[in-house]
């Protein structure tokens, strides 16, 4: 299901205008509203997970997905965050994605990739976007952007840009302690 162009313009007006700040309702709480239906991931090479992951599976668990490139100095900035979310939280729920849609041509070649998830020491699963499919069915358009989908499918929060941490990590710790039926 593709986002409509409506839904990112609703999105960045939430943001609080700043490419380091994530969306935020008061001085520390996250705003946690409902986006809607997150976009399928159809990517079909991943790294670092033995088969591509479908956010239909994942129904019950807080998905934490990101638009990163390997060349961006704003994006290698996320990764050791990410890494320590990924140690901490994913035996409580949190599934972490990166969703590689490449900036430069070298950035296409699956060697150049690997090489980079290797060097960069990311362990949460990789998915190779070099056709865009998935960084345009989220409409995106900045590295990096995390989006937080909940445990029902639904995307809750946006980050767009490097920073922020501690207000996006208390956003999928609200998250993680919602029921699912």
């Amino acid at each position: 299901m593709k986002m409509k162009k409506s839904f990112l313009a609703i999105a960045l007006l939430l943001l609080t205008g700043c490419m380091n700040s994530p969306t935020i309702q008061g001085p520390d709480q996250p705003d946690l509203r409902d986006i809607g239906p997150a976009p399928e991931l159809t990517n079909q090479i991943w790294l670092n997970t033995p088969s591509p992951i479908r956010l239909a599976d994942l129904r019950g668990k807080v998905v934490l997905l990101e638009m990163w490139t390997f060349d961006c100095i704003n994006c290698q900035h996320t990764i050791p965050t990410l890494n320590r979310w990924y140690q901490k939280y994913s035996g409580q729920g949190l599934v972490i994605i990166g969703n590689h849609y490449p900036e430069f041509p070298q950035e296409r070649d699956l060697q150049n990739l690997k090489n980079a998830v290797q060097q960069l020491g990311i362990r949460y699963p990789v998915a190779q976007d070099n056709d865009g499919a998935t960084w345009q069915a989220y409409d995106s358009e900045y590295w990096p952007t995390i989006y937080l989908i909940d445990k029902k499918g639904d995307i809750r929060y946006v980050a767009i840009g490097e920073g922020g941490y501690d207000i996006t990590e208390s956003a999928f710790q609200s998250l993680l302690a919602e029921s699912y039926p």
